[in-house]
């Protein structure tokens, strides 16, 4: 669970996703106080409107009977429930009457709507019954409240408490925080499930991507028939593939075609020559006798590299793979190439601990080693006071790694690239015989093995490097 999460975090779609869910939230967010303030605004709009009317009511009284009368009404309705605000006080603030025991300093001390809600304690609802005040309420509160002097330079003072309204945008803000709340974990939910629809079509497209690159041409991407964009992709990929299968179909007949037309009459060159050899004794008809075999056998090779690169490009079969051991195969091939290393004066060595066994062809792996091994030899010699050829084979991690490294002239690194490409000979190696497809034919055998080929510089010398997946091997 945790690792499929991770993967599908990772992916571009679960990164926007997230993206508009940061936004979403911070929109709801903004929202929730946009819509607790605007109730907040609402409700002190109608407590100033229900207090303006109270003061004028208040007004009215005092004009009908002068202090007195208002001093009553204010009793009067102080003692109501749900009352209103009510002080008066004299011209210095002393509280004289109303249900307001006590507030902050300098509230009195300004005429009109106070600048903010102010913090008070009131005294409790009368009991009905009885008619006692009870002590004050816990507070403190806070209110609101305009300040009138009246004419005999007394002070009114007519507020209403903003308890109600703050618990009601209260109520409005949690209201809002749930549902967008809600709304957020539902649409994480619904990210998550789609998410992982929509990866899990695009591992099934990787997936058959994987296998057409492995060598299955044939594959193609699958199709699900819901029409929609990844069906419509994997529908014009597979169009594409179509066509490129036939192109390389086309390519790959015309290619088989040429070398096995010229690869028959030189074998029956050959054959010719080598017939005739045996039957004369001039040494100058001996001699080109030599040289034609020796032209028709480095063509035949030739022919016979571009055959297997083709097999390999095209998709060799996995049935000609089995487990083997690649020490064995590098002692193998070190062995076969002492004599001629030796004739040339090349010290020819390896180093090949037992137990590096992989699953893999083993005529194919031994003769792109030969190559390698052949190609190593023949330019390192005459190379320095003693030519060398280093041959290893060891474990990195999860990797078998077999290295032929020589002291010879090397290849510039900018070169090293092409020096894989087929019929590239660089201008060092013109003057020895050769094709330019060993290591052409290596590195399509190393990625049929799912491995492969590296070549680094040994300062002097090049080393060539094979490297395979530890263990079982890829193949397809």
């Amino acid at each position: 669970m945790l690792s499929s999460v991770s993967t599908l975090m990772k992916t571009t779609a679960a990164r926007l996703s997230a993206l508009y869910l940061l936004l979403f939230a911070i929109c709801a967010v903004g929202l929730v106080f946009y819509m607790g303030s605007l109730t907040m605004r609402m409700l002190t709009g109608q407590i100033q409107d229900t207090v303006s009317e109270e003061v004028l009511s208040l007004g009215r009284a005092y004009q009908r009977g002068g202090l007195t009368t208002l001093v009553r009404v204010v009793e009067s309705r102080s003692r109501q429930p749900g009352a209103y605000l009510y002080i008066i006080a004299d011209p210095t603030g002393r509280i004289l009457s109303g249900n307001v025991q006590s507030l902050e300093p300098r509230v009195l001390s300004t005429e009109g709507w106070t600048e903010r809600p102010f913090s008070y304690e009131r005294y409790g609802e009368a009991d009905t019954r009885t008619g006692d005040v009870p002590a004050a309420r816990e507070g403190p509160h806070t209110a609101m409240a305009v300040v009138m002097r009246l004419p005999n330079q007394m002070i009114l003072l007519v507020g209403r408490d903003l308890g109600e309204p703050e618990r009601f945008g209260n109520v409005i803000r949690r209201a809002l925080i749930v549902a967008f709340g809600m709304m957020g974990l539902g649409a994480l939910v619904i990210w998550f499930l789609v998410g992982r629809r929509a990866l899990k079509r695009i591992d099934n497209i990787s997936d058959a991507s994987r296998r057409i690159m492995g060598g299955d041409l044939a594959g193609r991407l699958p199709v699900t028939g819901a029409g929609d964009e990844f069906d419509r992709l994997s529908q014009n990929l597979n169009e594409m593939l179509a066509r490129i299968g036939a192109l390389n179909e086309g390519l790959k007949q015309v290619s088989d075609n040429i070398a096995h037309d010229l690869k028959t009459p030189l074998t029956r060159l050959r054959n010719r020559a080598e017939a005739a050899l045996g039957g004369g004794n001039d040494p100058q008809h001996r001699a080109a006798l030599e040289a034609t075999i020796a032209e028709s056998d480095q063509l035949i090779r030739t022919f016979n590299a571009i055959l297997m690169i083709s097999r390999l490009e095209s998709g060799y079969s996995a049935e000609h793979t089995a487990p083997i051991d690649l020490a064995a195969i590098v002692s193998d091939v070190v062995e076969l190439y002492e004599p001629a290393a030796e004739e040339v004066g090349v010290a020819l060595s390896a180093d090949a601990p037992r137990e590096l066994s992989i699953t893999g062809n083993r005529e194919l792996i031994g003769q792109s080693l030969s190559n390698i091994v052949d190609n190593a030899i023949k330019y390192s010699a005459g190379s320095g006071p003693v030519p060398t050829v280093r041959v290893t084979a060891e474990r990195r991690g999860g990797e078998i790694v077999v290295s032929v490294c020589d002291n010879g002239p090397g290849i510039p690194k900018e070169e090293h690239a092409r020096a894989t490409e087929r019929f590239v000979r660089l201008e060092q190696s013109r003057s020895q015989p050769g094709s330019g497809l060993g290591l052409s034919l290596a590195k399509a055998v190393m990625t049929f093995h799912g491995g492969r080929l590296e070549l680094s510089d040994e300062n002097p010398g090049l080393c060539v490097s094979m490297i395979f997946p530890a263990g079982d091997s890829p193949v397809p």
